[in-house]
């Protein structure tokens, strides 16, 4: 998780490409043209339900060119690791598959086929972007996300108007106590600028706890990390719980909803919220702008800046940018299903077809093909472009270390009794600290 690795991947995938490539192509079927010469069959199982036509219409085009049936199966919305289960368990089990980073890594190194010199892996402008077990390269990102607040940058000019407002220019916000103040003041103010609220509902159900228990999580545990100078632990110490309960008190005391009702909000609440122009600020990433387009916000009033929690220095800190979606082929599967697969990924990255359509579903892909030519048309994208050409540092996207989604659960129960009134903060607390302890040792028993 080093920052200027991440950096350089981001910049790279989005500009040029322009980072070498590692790997000899010793490994792959596929010829110079992409054109397969393996048999088999290739058996998808897509962890992204926001894009399950676009790969289904993929995985048609590549049959059709091809001949080489590929079979692409959507998991739902946090049901891809019960659904891998399952589907590993039948004869016809995926042939490709995905895993978060080091923690799924874990679950299923035993199925991950090594992609050393594969094409895939020397397509990639960085090594930071390969999954290591050990000497091995157990899996590939193919995509680089970014997070942070989403703004209305007409509503906050429009805020920044009126009288003894906070700030005159929003990027008057590099921390977490001038954010605090505007949001604050934009709640009280909230009829004359026509909102509902600064933020959008912060909803608990499984289709949106995640930015909670897990990427707002996640910046506490980054400067921890930081200060320590880890990578991961099995012990975490809450030194920034703080700092965690200050930004969520934020969110839900400045918000468009009483905290009450956030365990009957959804993502898709939070989204038509944004969009339709009730709220000023939403957490979410670079992955939401399908959801937020074309509605009340234009798209050249889309902004993202960083999440700030009230650390020292914030005001140099940059968005959160990183990858939790590695590729992994099954290992178990038959010889030319394998062979099949390899091929299949090879010419995803590097065909113009594959490449076009991976950038159509949004993705930034760390890939040397990813010109210019194949970058998605996304605001939040340039936004994150720019954050790293004014020198902010990004902050690493350590929760793919969490020790598992029974902790971030735990997390998430304890941040929606506290919302509620019905659990106190040192539950949070106990289930940040002492639950990822437990977990870890659970996950980890050798340790």
């Amino acid at each position: 998780m080093r920052k200027n690795l991440l950096a350089l991947g981001l910049c790279a995938a989005m500009l040029a490409g322009a980072a070498a490539g590692c790997g000899n192509n010793t490994n792959s079927n596929a010829g110079e043209t992409g054109t397969p010469t393996a048999k088999g069959a290739v058996y998808y199982l897509n962890f992204k339900p926001e894009q399950a036509d676009q790969w289904t219409a993929l995985a048609n085009a590549y049959t059709n060119e091809t001949g080489v049936p590929v079979t692409v199966v959507t998991a739902a919305s946090g049901g891809y690791e019960q659904q891998l289960k399952s589907e590993m368990a039948k004869s016809e089990a995926p042939t490709l598959f995905q895993v978060n980073g080091p923690v799924g890594l874990a679950a299923w190194k035993a199925y991950c086929y090594d992609l050393s010199g594969s094409d895939v892996v020397s397509e990639l402008t960085s090594d930071s972007f390969a999954l290591k077990n050990g000497d091995q390269i157990a899996g590939v990102a193919y995509v680089t996300e970014t997070y942070g607040l989403i703004y209305n940058e007409e509503l906050l000019s429009k805020y920044c108007e009126l009288d003894n407002a906070k700030i005159k220019n929003a990027s008057e916000i590099n921390n977490f106590s001038t954010l605090k103040a505007v949001a604050e003041d934009i709640q009280a103010r909230r009829d004359e600028l026509g909102v509902k609220g600064a933020f959008t509902s912060a909803g608990m159900d499984s289709s949106s706890d995640w930015r909670f228990k897990t990427h707002l999580a996640n910046i506490p545990v980054y400067y921890e990390y930081r200060d320590r100078s880890l990578s991961t632990t099995d012990a975490i110490e809450g030194k920034y719980l703080d700092n965690y309960r200050a930004v969520w008190d934020l969110y839900i005391e400045n918000a468009t909803c009483a905290p009450a009702l956030l365990s009957s909000k959804t993502g898709d609440d939070a989204a038509a919220e944004f969009a339709m122009g009730e709220a000023v600020f939403y957490q979410n990433g670079t992955w939401a702008w399908n959801d937020i387009t074309g509605y009340e916000v234009e798209d050249d009033d889309i902004g993202m800046m960083p999440i700030y929690i009230g650390v020292p220095g914030e005001e140099n800190q940059g968005l959160c940018t990183g990858s939790e979606n590695y590729w992994c082929v099954n290992k178990k599967a038959k010889d030319e299903d394998i062979m099949a697969t390899l091929d299949f990924l090879s010419w995803c990255v590097t065909s113009d077809k594959g490449k076009t359509a991976l950038t159509d579903m949004g993705f930034v892909c760390p890939f040397r093909g990813f010109t210019d030519q194949y970058a998605p048309d996304n605001p939040l994208l340039e936004a994150a472009r720019e954050d790293i050409e004014v020198g902010h540092t990004p902050v690493d996207w350590c929760f793919t270390t969490m020790p598992s989604e029974t902790w971030k659960n735990g997390v998430g129960a304890a941040l929606l009794e506290y919302a509620q009134g019905t659990g106190k903060w040192d539950a949070v607390q106990t289930a940040f600290v002492e639950g990822w302890k437990t977990e870890y040792q659970a996950s980890n028993p050798a340790a």
